[in-house]
């Protein structure tokens, strides 16, 4: 018998649980860059019109582009005109708001890389889901934020059910930083640079001259320099500058380890 086609998840305004709301998050963030932005911001607004007023509205029609304004004047926080995730976990009713928890808490990527190299003692790239609860802990002391284990167990059960969807007990470090707000995520400011494992490896062993498999900050300025030209990106000085201070939240003292970097570089990584 023919299976039917999967559904897209639609938007309800009871409370949601996790995976629902990263259901709804990864229909309506289509390329996923991080953000629901353009037409596809149209298309959330349009369905979270719908769901409010049971009737939807004409996205050319003066009055959506009116009232569109008006919503994004309530929940564009940072007035980028687009929506990131912690913002759709306030727009939406999401079970205990476990988002908004960790971006107000946990909003730095070198505490991020801290608590996250404590378990992926391999640099694997990975942690085993036992661990994730000392990982959280270890973040929210971080933050100077304690919390009673059973709210602790509800915030691990909640992230199992959104990073571990093939139930494999691993949890990957491109996923767990989506806990960042996006202006600290790491990985979303690569996104123009992606390069195969293969070009990685060729850059990397160049500037890794030692073989010892890291790289420090001071070969880190050619490093970048390098991948801007091959990616044919016209970044300045400042844009350089960024980039670095994105990159060296991921260094251990100093040092840039060849598979942390691959996983922030790639875009074919296996690891």
């Amino acid at each position: 018998m023919a299976t039917q086609p999967q559904q897209p998840p639609q938007l309800h305004l009871a409370e949601l649980t996790a995976a629902q709301f990263i259901d709804i998050w990864k229909h309506f963030d289509v390329d996923g860059n991080g953000y629901i932005e353009g037409k596809e911001l149209e298309n959330f607004f349009s369905e979270l019109e719908n769901a409010r007023r049971g009737a939807g509205m004409d996205p050319s029609h003066a009055t959506f582009k009116e009232k569109m304004k008006e919503f994004m004047a309530s929940f564009d926080k940072n007035s980028d005109g687009r929506i990131e995730m912690s913002e759709l976990a306030q727009i939406l009713p999401t079970e205990e708001n476990f988002l908004i928890c960790f971006r107000e808490f946990v909003g730095s990527s070198s505490e991020f890389m801290a608590a996250w190299r404590k378990y992926d003692t391999d640099r694997s790239g990975y942690i085993e889901s036992n661990e994730l609860k000392g990982f959280l802990s270890d973040l929210l002391k971080k933050a100077n934020r304690n919390y009673e284990d059973k709210k602790l167990n509800e915030y691990t059960q909640t992230i199992l059910s959104m990073f571990d969807l093939n139930g494999d007990g691993k949890l990957g470090l491109s996923e767990m930083a989506r806990l960042l707000p996006v202006q600290e995520n790491f990985l979303m400011k690569f996104q123009g640079i992606r390069l195969t494992v293969k070009e990685f490896d060729s850059i990397f062993t160049f500037y890794d001259q030692d073989g010892n498999g890291y790289i420090d900050e001071q070969e880190l300025d050619a490093l970048l320099k390098d991948l801007c030209d091959k990616n044919k990106m016209d970044v300045d000085s400042t844009g350089l500058g960024d980039y670095k201070k994105s990159i060296m939240a991921l260094s251990d003292g100093g040092k840039l380890y060849r598979t942390e970097m691959e996983i922030v570089l790639c875009r074919d990584s296996m690891l």
